[in-house]
């Protein structure tokens, strides 16, 4: 009898969170069908444009009073993080509730955001609302791995250009206290492979210039910084994570067997680097480090993102100024930041259209890609609110 009270956006929300589009093979078909009816209950027009073979962009329109502005972009993306069952306390797509608290692999990262686009535009229909601007739901398959084979790809075909988009609203992140966090830029992903050759031998040898020594010189180098980074966020408490530079080693390669001084050792980093660091100087810095460590030392870059774009959050700007007047409308404490991995925003940055990452989750502990990843329902539903209040004022800057 529980469920016959629930409130039909929830009820909503975990429908969707119950559609598997794990990583890496994600239903995208079942999820394109439930967009398309839920676009019939909005009575808006809904179509697809294929990215990739078997992955498509979603979207949902409102057309505005001016289809001649520039659009307004409310994007989310479908596909989440594999999970592993035995540590959740319930099967992670059942979207099961338990004292309000809703677990599933999605629940923050970000179906949430989606059906909360979709209820808010729901009820702003039902109010008879009109708004200058046209109003496209986008979601997007892909963003968890890279995004190419969604937005990282999208952005450049003329399907995206036709859309003609002002402003973009996408994810942000939970916080466990009052405060909103909102999200204006990001930073860059280089993902870095090292690779340190040496002469090999017998494993009983002393030899001179092995693969190890090398090895070991890079990974101090880069650590060393890593400690220096960390020290300097934690003494100063106006620093967020986006505003430093994280190092990780994340993968060693080497070695054929226990007696045998390998030709070749490899140590691959992860590296996040805020706008404000200068990218040239940076790389420098790593050449220097490979160069003391010694001859021969390569270094490959998987991924190297080199976007700096950032959103203007002055009150000057007429977005900004009408995103943040909506939330303080709303009577929201937000907190401004630089975001600390990546999501599809860059792509739409870098052809620059403004866009803000926002997931409204306050008193909520940060879960996205943990175990037993829940959402409040009152929470979700308080969104729904925020962006009642919001899409309308982006809908009608002048």
């Amino acid at each position: 009898m529980a469920e016959l009270k629930e409130d039909p956006a929830v009820t909503n929300f975990r429908k969707y969170l119950r559609i598997n589009t794990v990583q890496p093979n994600p239903n995208y078909a079942e999820a394109s069908s439930y967009f398309k009816s839920l676009a019939a209950e909005l009575e808006l027009p809904y179509k697809t444009v294929q990215v990739v073979s078997g992955k498509d962009m979603c979207i949902i329109t409102w057309t505005g009073q001016q289809p001649n502005l520039s659009s307004v972009l409310l994007y989310s993306h479908i596909d989440v993080v594999p999970v592993f069952p035995e540590h959740w306390r319930v099967d992670p797509f059942s979207a099961e509730k338990i004292d309000g608290n809703i677990y599933a692999r999605g629940s923050q990262d970000m179906k949430c955001v989606g059906i909360q686009y979709i209820e808010a535009i729901r009820r702003l229909k039902k109010e008879g609302r009109k708004f200058q601007r046209t109003i496209h739901i986008m979601f997007g398959p892909d963003e968890e791995i890279g995004g190419m084979g969604g937005m990282g790809t999208f952005y450049k075909m003329d399907e995206f250009k036709q859309l003609n988009i002002g402003f973009a609203l996408d994810e942000g992140i939970a916080n466990p206290e009052e405060a909103f966090r909102v999200f204006y830029g990001e930073r860059n992903c280089w993902w870095c492979t090292v690779i340190c050759p040496g002469d090999p031998g017998h494993g009983s040898a002393i030899l001179k210039n092995t693969a190890a020594e090398k090895f070991n010189k890079v990974i101090n180098s880069f650590l060393s910084f890593r400690r220096e980074q960390e020290e300097r966020l934690e003494s100063n408490p106006n620093l967020t994570l986006g505003d430093v530079t994280t190092v990780n080693l994340t993968m060693v390669e080497g070695g054929v067997q226990m007696n045998v001084i390998p030709a070749e050792m490899k140590a691959s980093f992860d590296i996040r680097i805020p706008p404000t660091v200068n990218l040239e100087e940076f790389e420098k810095k790593i050449n220097m480090w490979c160069k003391e460590a010694g001859e021969g030392i390569r270094i490959v870059y998987p991924v190297r993102g080199m976007s700096q774009d950032i959103t203007s959050i002055s009150s000057e700007d007429k977005w900004w100024a009408a995103f943040s007047s909506a939330c303080s409308n709303q009577n929201m404490k937000i907190q401004t930041e630089i975001f600390p991995a990546a999501t599809d925003s860059r792509f739409v940055r870098s052809c620059g259209i403004p866009a803000i990452g926002f997931s409204p989750m306050n008193y909520t502990p940060i879960l996205l890609h943990d175990h037993n990843e829940y959402l409040n329902e009152d929470i979700f539903l308080r969104g729904i609110e925020i962006y009642q209040e919001i899409i309308p004022a982006l809908a009608n800057v002048q």
